[in-house]
């Protein structure tokens, strides 16, 4: 094979998009804007223990979990003589520690055994923008200085496999409820709502209680087809058949409701679960997946898999210890993302002993995104009538910290623009009083 066979180098791919008109929100600054990496072969070849241990830490989190990842020692030298003899994967990861003129040469008796369409991405040792310069000609796809993070590596495989000139991946948002009837679906509803609203933009709500499901009743539909239809057969779902079976519930949001019929028995499996949410956040900016207060396989996989998780919880010692339980097995098993969201809920319930915000926090050592006080007259009349709690009534504390909710699963704030007084202006409470005394 020939030089080139290496990919040539991408420009910086553009993972967001805007949302909402400029001006009124922004972007946070330290939102990871990595995608899911599609189902490819990765081999990397390293040089030292440390970089070894990046790229193992790597292989763990959940945007490379389609991704086949081996990781070997030897660097550059290790994987010419690996390639002589066998075929070259989708993407070859190679650190290097050679000066600059062996380091090309090693990569030119790479190119020479190279299939074509494998990607190379070398982390290198040495901040030189001619070597840079030269490893483009060469048609490297990435060229990373060493010491790398495992999100440094993972953003930077993401960007050579998303086309940035088609729309982002949509993201996945779970909501969970740290015990039974704590308000996780209330609380998936309403943010969902807000969301499409702030934003603007195309917003799916995925109940999977399929027994006792709720969102029908909250956004006052009567679906005859729903997300069951799209869990037994989920090879069959694609964008037509996913138009049908969703509701449209406002111009932005739209839900796919469980059956809540008895009579049928619901056995979902993981990888339908996976299938059916991967079509939807192909189509969709945002999925909310409302999931019941149960523990099965699939149930962790969609925790482990999501882009941001609400736990909900009420202020008493049960949801204390489930709560912890959840966040540190979270923590656990997603090492490269960021904390979960607790939101405690029901709070100042009157007669009722709790546990404080601050104790709660302390003991899970989470600051709570949200606590909502108990107001059973403002939720229970809005759930009655089918409307969202600011629909219902706009100046409740509740509405604005849903508001404030989607905004931070979003990694959105709202833009404060400073207002210019003029020289009158400043001057104004002078000139009243001159009025009065006169």
């Amino acid at each position: 094979m020939t030089k080139q066979a290496f990919s040539v180098a991408q420009e910086d791919a553009q993972v967001g998009r805007e949302l909402v008109p400029a001006g009124a929100l922004e972007e946070m600054p330290t939102h990871v804007k990595a995608r899911p990496i599609p189902r490819i072969s990765i081999q990397a070849f390293c040089e030292n223990a440390s970089t070894a241990g990046v790229l193992q830490a790597a292989t763990g989190d959940r945007r490379l979990a389609k991704s086949h990842v081996s990781v070997h020692m030897g660097g550059a030298s290790a994987a010419v003589a690996h390639y002589h003899e066998s075929p070259t994967p989708n993407l070859i990861v190679i650190e290097t520690t050679l000066p600059r003129t062996q380091m090309l040469s090693e990569l030119d008796r790479l190119a020479e055994c190279c299939d074509a369409g494998t990607k190379v991405v070398v982390i290198g040792h040495t901040n030189d923008v001619v070597l840079y310069r030269e490893l483009l000609k060469r048609g490297v796809s990435e060229y990373l200085i060493a010491p790398v993070t495992p999100l440094q590596l993972i953003e930077s495989l993401s960007n050579l496999y998303n086309n940035p000139d088609t729309d982002p991946v949509g993201n996945v948002i779970a909501f969970i409820g740290a015990k039974g009837g704590v308000g996780s679906s209330t609380v998936c509803h309403n943010t969902a709502w807000a969301m499409s609203e702030i934003l603007k933009s195309n917003v799916v709500v995925a109940d999977l209680d399929l027994a006792f499901g709720t969102t029908g009743l909250d956004f006052n539909q009567d679906p005859v087809q729903g997300i069951a239809e799209a869990l037994q057969s989920p090879e069959r779902l694609d964008e037509v058949l996913l138009d049908r079976l969703l509701t449209k519930c406002s111009e932005h949001l739209s839900i796919f409701a469980a059956p809540v019929v008895l009579d049928r028995d619901y056995e979902i499996s993981a990888d339908a679960c996976d299938l059916v949410l991967e079509v939807v956040r192909q189509n969709v900016p945002y999925v909310a997946v409302d999931l019941p207060h149960t523990w099965t396989p699939w149930v962790k996989r969609v925790l482990f898999q999501a882009d941001e998780i609400v736990i909900t919880a009420a202020p008493d010692l049960a949801n204390l210890r489930n709560a912890k339980n959840l966040i540190d097995l979270l923590k656990l098993n997603r090492a490269n993302d960021g904390p979960s969201h607790l939101l405690i809920n029901m709070a100042k319930t009157p007669k009722r002993p709790e546990i404080s915000a601050k104790e709660f926090a302390v003991a899970l050592d989470i600051t709570p995104t949200q606590v909502i006080d108990f107001d059973s007259e403002t939720f229970g009349l809005a759930s009655n009538n089918g409307q969202m709690i600011e629909e219902f009534a706009a100046k409740a504390k509740s509405a604005q910290q849903f508001r404030e909710l989607a905004l931070t699963l979003t990694h959105r704030r709202e833009q404060k623009e400073e207002k210019k007084s003029s020289p009158l202006t400043s001057f104004a409470p002078f000139l009243e009083k001159l009025k009065l005394k006169r």
